[in-house]
């Protein structure tokens, strides 16, 4: 997925469309399920392969369908294009965070039928949560692997999923075309090189430059609950069977919470979902490091995902948005980067998964966070200065003008 975002979604979506190259995209997704039906290294990893080749345009290609279509929408209806792109965003996380709860409960529902394991020993407690130095599931019968018929009847109804996910797009999704692109397209033609390379040239915006961190941020954070959180707290106090449950939590908030910011942004202004994103996340975080989890406590264990997916939701919201709105006249390019920096923080966190305690991850989250949060602040503050400076020349524009024709 990094190189794929180096390269293929501008090239993509300018040959193919927005339409075409999400439906191909999506194949990659489903051959990945497939190869999970015999999974073993030579059908998973030419899989994977795969799934980040198509990831990449896959994302790039509904950021930039969802901006267009926000734009066009605004401009008919008079309203502003960041707060219309910011509420489609916030229905497409709805729907997208939705997806993940009913995920999660087909998996609860399929591995249920699993026999339950016995009492987790309060030894192997000890080490759960912050404390769990790659230890916490060491001796357990907690991460009992289901019988192969539950996972073929798991995998059966996931590649369903996705077979009829693709059939949808390609039989209903509208085509469109970005006015603005296409008239500049009637100009003048983009090299083939330059446009292969436009995700790396966008890199001279200092915006984006700053921006960065934001996407690298979404992705620690992600990696850090799908596998530090779900293994080391969740897993290692109460049994893999939990796993899913909890996960519904975090989906269910995360749906809900991407909608309603959607639409707060346009009276609250993004600046405070970011502050509110900041705060939550940081809150979760400090308690993640202090709390020692037992299964006598079983309502944190669907506190804290929930928080995780109210903080989550304005990550997802509304950095598209931000991405969206600044590089408008980039948005492929734009999106390609941001999936480029946030598939490089998974990279990154679940690469040293393995080597680090779960208290020092934490403490990599935390300060992962305050930095991207300083380079937003910086951004917002730049843009702020250039806004202030436009409004000056209009208003000193007239008065210039005026005094030219008394002259006169």
């Amino acid at each position: 997925m990094l190189l794929s975002s180096m390269f293929l979604p501008p090239i993509l979506i300018k040959k193919l469309g927005c339409k075409w190259t999400i439906v191909i995209a999506m194949c990659c997704y489903v051959t990945f399920t497939l190869g999970n039906f015999y999974a073993s290294w030579y059908t998973l990893i030419p899989t994977s392969i795969l799934l980040g080749l198509g990831a990449a345009p896959l994302w790039s290609a509904q950021g930039t369908y969802l901006t267009t279509m926000g734009s066009t929408h605004a401009e008919k209806t008079g309203k502003l294009g960041k707060d219309v792109v910011s509420q489609y965003f916030g229905i497409f996380f709805l729907i997208y965070q939705s997806a993940g709860g009913f995920g999660n409960l087909i998996s609860s529902l399929v591995f249920g039928q699993t026999p339950t394991q016995g009492a987790i020993p309060e030894e192997q407690l000890l080490s759960c949560g912050a404390s769990d130095c790659l230890m916490a599931t060491a001796s357990t019968n907690s991460t009992n692997r289901p019988s192969q018929e539950l996972i073929y009847t798991l995998l059966g109804i996931y590649t369903g999923s996705g077979f009829l996910a693709v059939l949808l797009i390609a039989l209903f999704l509208e085509p469109i075309k970005d006015a603005q692109q296409e008239s500049e397209g009637e100009k003048q033609a983009s090299p083939f090189w330059s446009t292969l390379l436009s995700t790396a040239k966008l890199f001279r915006d200092k915006r984006l430059c700053l921006l960065v961190l934001l996407p690298l941020y979404s992705g620690f954070q992600q990696a850090f609950l799908a596998g530090d959180y779900t293994r080391s707290y969740i897993t290692c106090a109460l049994g893999i069977q939990f796993v899913g449950y909890v996960m519904i939590c975090f989906a269910a908030v995360n749906a809900l919470c991407s909608v309603l910011y959607g639409k707060l942004a346009q009276y609250t202004g993004r600046i405070a979902l970011f502050a509110l994103g900041a705060v939550t996340h940081l809150s979760c975080i400090i308690a993640l490091l202090l709390w020692k989890p037992h299964p006598r406590q079983l309502p944190l264990f669907f506190v804290f995902p929930g928080l995780w997916g109210a903080a989550d939701a304005v990550w997802q919201t509304q950095n598209n948005a931000l991405f969206g709105v600044l590089f408008e006249k980039n948005k492929e390019a734009a999106f390609a980067s941001y999936r480029l920096w946030e598939a490089l923080g998974f990279v990154i966190a679940f690469g040293y998964s393995m080597f680090l305690c779960v208290s020092v991850k934490l403490y990599v989250l935390l300060g992962v966070l305050s930095l991207a949060m300083a380079a937003y602040g910086t951004v917002e503050y730049l843009g702020s200065k250039k806004v202030a400076r436009l409004r000056t020349e209009e208003q000193t524009k007239p008065a210039e003008e005026g005094a030219t024709q008394t002259e006169m």
